[in-house]
């Protein structure tokens, strides 16, 4: 039974509507004579509250609504890697090619090309028992992405009756068809699926694999693991942008799922631009080869935008499905969380802190839950991960607003972004007393087994160094330097040697842009057998003068920028030469 009412009252993106007796929670709607797009978010008797997708101007009370009977929905198929669309999945290129420059209302368009073809490979045949999940053939998405038709996680199963042969097929074609208890159910290449539903799987596995960015604070200090969760919070300016670029194009996953959640316009139009004009660095093919931008402006409509998220986040489930390690960045939580905030004003419920609604943090932690790695469901077995980074964007930098900490109760890893870093031309930006991961020590036996059974170890004396730093700057801060003796002394230069050597990476240098495991463990080496080299000098009678004076320093600390991958004995002949100017200035051999 479909649902048919009338609109009762408009306020916004609010629409309220009576006769909806038959509508379900979470259905789609067309609102209007413009049949505009939106969704029930409240029943109450037979009135309907709906969020609707699109601008509702000149809407007016007594317009129909009609109930489609599904809820908010994505097609899932060949032909969205690459794609621009807006937060309810509709291609922007479509779109400005039936409106121009601003999307007009009631555009009804596919998400992919229906009639494009596909090279179609199948690997079941006639007579297979087929399950939820089973791969049934494979075809060529992109020259980057081998994309697997599977049979739908909805689908009953059954044993498999028709099959067509390896050719080229649109979306459209009845590819297969399979028989269960005298019930056939057609397959073709795409299916739908609820976004609000996570997409089932058989086991999740332990975070164990680190997700290597290339980023050196990212990577040695605070490491995310395949299938984690991050955020990355900071106030306007701090490079939350720039840092998210960075591990879209450099972290080691085959799919990316870009996600502009509320962020200016102007620096949404960058990321379209500078996206597809991107090399992926590993192949040399366009990185969109490999990506999907779901873009949802500031000032486009509002409840879009809390839309976006969860269109991101299944797709990136899909391709998990295929045995694909993804990662899906969003740009901004903040945004997203101002817009449940604002639908909940207009539908006048009870504000909790800061006006956002009381359900802020549920909301928060169904869109967290849904990252993982696991084993997918169906055959052949493979193993599948999503990883999600949420950027936030608190008033002021002020880390304890609502959206901040209530992000931290349902992440793992903490990036915290320092305007005064940022303004001291630090990037990236990142605080290392703030910051933290809850990844480290399942991530340690990986370093371990393929770097180095020392990483620990050595990550953990670096990143005292930089500790007794923070403790020694209050000392300075009140007597001066002088106060210090020389051991503590030269931790405050070691410790700024590992934050222009180290911390510090240049996401427009072609060297610095990318820093390999192995580089970043040789790199850390270095400077805490430096320390140590140091503190012996001293014992051994060296001055701290004659210290700071070794020419190997500038070296070191142009060693990040001026070493590539391939020639890392170049930073074996660094370590020769600190030894040999450390036995120059103390006259005794120094072991490192």
């Amino acid at each position: 039974m479909v649902a048919k009412g009338r609109i009762v009252w408009v306020s916004g993106p609010a629409v309220k509507a009576d006769g909806m007796s038959d509508a379900k929670m979470y259905e789609t709607v067309s609102v209007g004579e413009a049949k505009l797009i939106g969704e029930v978010i409240r029943l109450t008797g037979d009135v309907a509250f709906i969020q609707v997708y699109e601008s509702t101007s000149g809407l007016k009370p007594g317009e129909p609504v009609v109930g489609t009977g599904n809820p908010l929905s994505v097609l899932l198929g060949p032909g969205i890697m690459g794609q621009i669309y807006d937060g309810i999945q509709r291609p922007l290129k479509e779109l400005s090619k039936k409106s121009g420059s601003f999307i007009g209302r009631g555009i009804t368009t596919t998400p992919v090309d229906m009639t494009k073809k596909y090279h179609f490979v199948p690997t079941a045949k006639v007579g297979d028992d087929v399950q939820p999940g089973n791969v049934i053939g494979t075809v060529k998405e992109t020259e980057l992405i081998d994309h697997s038709i599977m049979v739908p996680p909805d689908h009953s199963g059954g044993k498999i009756t028709k099959i067509v042969s390896e050719g080229d097929y649109d979306l459209e074609t009845e590819i297969a068809t399979t028989e269960k208890d005298g019930n056939s159910t057609i397959l073709k290449m795409y299916h739908k699926w609820p976004v609000r539903k996570p997409r089932p799987y058989q086991k999740r596995h332990d975070p164990t694999i680190p997700l290597l960015t290339g980023q050196r604070i990212l990577d040695t200090f605070f490491p995310l693991a395949k299938g984690g969760t991050g955020s990355i919070p900071g106030a306007f300016g701090t490079g939350k942008t720039v840092t998210l670029h960075q591990i879209a194009k450099w972290a080691d996953s085959q799919v990316v799922v870009y996600i502009g959640c509320g962020e200016r316009g102007n620096e949404m139009t960058e990321v379209l631009v500078e996206f597809p004009e991107l090399k992926d660095p590993r192949s040399g093919r366009p990185l969109m080869e490999r990506t999907v931008l779901v873009a949802n402006t500031s000032n486009m409509p509002v409840a879009a935008r809390e839309a976006s998220i969860y269109t991101g986040v299944t797709i990136a489930e899909y391709y998990r499905d295929m045995g694909m390690d993804v990662v899906l960045v969003a740009d901004s939580t903040s945004r997203w969380a101002e817009a449940l905030r604002e639908m909940s004003g207009r539908l006048e419920e009870m504000p909790a802190e800061e006006g956002y609604p009381s359900y802020l943090a549920s909301r928060l932690a169904e869109f967290y839950e849904r990252a993982g790695r696991v084993q997918v469901i169906g055959s052949p077995d493979r193993d599948g991960s999503v990883s999600l980074v949420g950027a936030v964007s608190p008033s002021g930098g002020d880390f304890t607003e609502p959206v901040t900490t209530h992000t931290m109760r349902f992440i793992k890893t903490f990036w915290a972004l320092d305007a005064k870093l940022a303004y001291s031309r630090h990037y990236p930006a990142i605080n290392w007393m703030n910051s933290y991961s809850g990844y480290l020590s399942d991530v340690a036996k990986w370093w371990s087994k393929n770097i180095s059974e020392d990483w620990l170890n050595l990550r953990g004396e670096a990143y005292g160094i930089l500790q007794r730093e923070d403790t020694l700057k209050e000392i300075v801060r009140l007597l001066g330097p002088e106060a210090l003796p020389d051991e503590e002394k030269i931790i405050l230069e070691v410790a700024r040697m590992i934050k222009i050597g180290l911390l510090q990476q240049n996401s427009f240098d072609e060297v610095d842009t990318y820093c390999s495991p192995k580089k970043q463990f040789k790199l850390m080496k270095l400077l805490v057998d430096f320390y140590k080299g140091a503190q012996q000098a001293l014992k051994d009678g060296a001055s701290l003068a004659d210290i700071r004076a070794m020419s190997v320093i500038g070296t070191l600390l142009k060693a990040r920028m001026e070493v590539k991958d391939e020639e890392l004995d170049k930073l074996d002949q660094i370590d020769q030469i600190m030894s040999e100017q450390f036995k120059s200035i103390t006259g005794v051999k120094v072991t490192t």
